[in-house]
């Protein structure tokens, strides 16, 4: 049933939600205009404002469905199962999903949204986790008002969630955790760095 349910995660999370809009809604894929990606923020720049608020809401709930639906009906029908380890394996399944979908031949999006679907999931079933997630958030929203860019804000709040989880004493699979999607992001992000280093980023707005 472990085993099914990270397959379900994976598939769930797989689900190129940007991609499937951008077809449904321009006949175009979103992938080949503005960042190349089929996330939220290049579907709201590409397709416009609405559809990228659809892919935004849908790409958490990839996240959070699996560790918070999927984790419940495990631990109900297998109360002996580790309740943590539970939740970050279909975590991490969901995020692989969307970074590396078996519907666009393993090619996929960044992972921020899912990320935060599944932190969310999981703040809701570990309370202790909610200050870091909203710690996490803090930093995004700061970064992203102080400089514009969406990608930096993501970048660093991946960065900051094990440098959180250490400060806050939390066991060490949660920390394997964080720095495991810390990795992740940075990995899914390396255009957008050299684009930062480059100065060649695009901004919320324009100076």
């Amino acid at each position: 049933m472990l085993i099914l349910a990270i397959i379900f995660a994976y598939l769930l999370g797989s689900i190129p939600v940007g991609y499937i809009l951008g077809r449904a809604l321009k006949g175009i894929d979103v992938r080949r205009f503005g960042s190349g990606n089929f996330g939220a923020t290049n579907v709201f720049r590409v397709v416009g404002p609405l559809p990228g608020l659809i892919v935004l809401a849908l790409d958490i709930f990839k996240g959070l469905i699996p560790v918070a639906v999927f984790g419940d009906f495990l631990l109900y029908n297998f109360p002996g199962f580790d309740h943590i380890f539970v939740r970050l394996i279909l975590a991490v399944a969901a995020v692989c999903g969307h970074n590396w979908t078996i519907f666009l031949n393993f090619k996929g999006g960044k992972g921020i949204a899912t990320t935060t679907g599944a932190l969310v999931g999981l703040s809701l079933k570990i309370p202790a986790l909610g200050l870091i997630f909203g710690l996490c958030l803090g930093v995004w929203v700061l970064v992203v008002l102080i400089t514009g860019y969406i990608s930096l804000g993501s970048i660093l709040a991946a960065c900051s969630l094990p440098i959180f989880m250490l400060i806050f004493h939390q066991p060490a699979k949660l920390v394997v955790f964080a720095a495991l999607l810390c990795v992740f992001a940075v990995y899914r992000h390396n255009s957008n760095i050299r684009r930062l280093l480059r100065g060649e980023e695009g901004k919320v707005w324009k100076d």
